[in-house]
């Protein structure tokens, strides 16, 4: 049996803008928004089966089996690869689920990228991105695990360096719909596309906020707290916000004086994703 059970990070990111430029004629719609990582986020475990079943032994409340973006990445792989071997893999959930962080689709291509060493199918970035494109938009950008300014659907992605600050990330307590956001017929659809290079000079908003603060006041509710103590801003559709710091002490500090109705965690923005770092020590060995 080739490998070892392999434990893998499926780390959270921050969209520090979103432009909505337009709808396309499929309903999906024209963007161009920033991504950076977290070191946060969740964790999963993959051993090999020689049966060829995938079995995900982690219950996801409100989500089946055969749905979860984890077993139908693996499914996928598994069928494209003609793979006979199988994989029992674990989640350790950390990230909210519709929290705009990217927890199903970092999930997903922890999936691609961790049963891709584990089955030594020696599959490529490109290969597993394209794959992963047809699970989720933003599945690419953690496959490629580099920060990355992203236009089209979020597919086109140019690599980009930012600074690493640290982010205090607050969660309010509910779940956004990405579908109904972009469907709201209030959302702006014509912001004018920018260059990469003025929106590393500090341009950029989020489109989806007045849509989201309307629909849903805990997160209006949130940015006006979290506004007191840091500029504020919201990530892909929502719920969570952040706000940056030049230190870890820093966001600390502000972390304590939120409510506990209003969760939250710290991690320092990366611009090479803790999977990758992960990834690149396994090769290493």
């Amino acid at each position: 049996m080739p490998g070892k059970p392999l434990t893998l990070p499926a780390p959270a990111k921050l969209n520090l803008m979103l432009h909505i430029l337009g709808r396309r004629a499929d309903g999906y719609h024209e963007l161009q928004t920033l991504f950076q990582f977290l070191d946060y986020g969740d964790e999963l475990s993959f051993a090999p089966r020689d049966d060829g079943e995938i079995r995900l032994h982690t219950d996801i409340p409100g989500v089946p089996h055969d749905s979860n973006l984890i077993v139908r990445a693996a499914r996928q792989l598994q069928q494209q690869s003609n793979c006979p071997l199988g994989a029992d893999i674990w989640l350790d959930k950390r990230l909210p689920m519709g929290g705009g962080i990217g927890g199903g689709s970092s999930n997903a291509a922890t999936t691609l990228l961790g049963l891709n060493h584990l089955w030594q199918l020696g599959w490529d970035e490109d290969r597993l991105a394209n794959l992963g494109l047809g699970l989720g938009a933003d599945v690419p950008v953690f496959v490629r695990g580099r920060a990355a300014f992203a236009e089209g659907v979020g597919e086109h992605l140019t690599p980009v360096e930012l600074s690493e600050p640290w982010f205090l990330v607050a969660i309010p307590q509910v779940l956004v719909s990405t579908a109904e956001v972009f469907s709201d017929p209030e959302l702006t659809r014509d912001t004018p596309p920018i260059k990469v290079r003025s929106l590393l000079e500090g341009g950029g908003h989020n489109d989806c906020l007045p849509v989201v603060q309307k629909r849903y006041p805990e997160v209006r509710n949130a940015l006006i707290l979290m506004n007191k103590f840091v500029p504020s801003r919201l990530t892909g559709t929502g719920a969570c916000v952040f706000g940056s710091f030049p230190n870890k002490g820093d966001a600390d500090k502000v972390a304590r004086q939120l409510p506990a109705t209003l969760p939250s965690f710290v991690a320092q923005g990366r611009n090479i994703s803790m999977l990758h770092r992960k990834l690149d020590t396994l090769a290493k060995k």
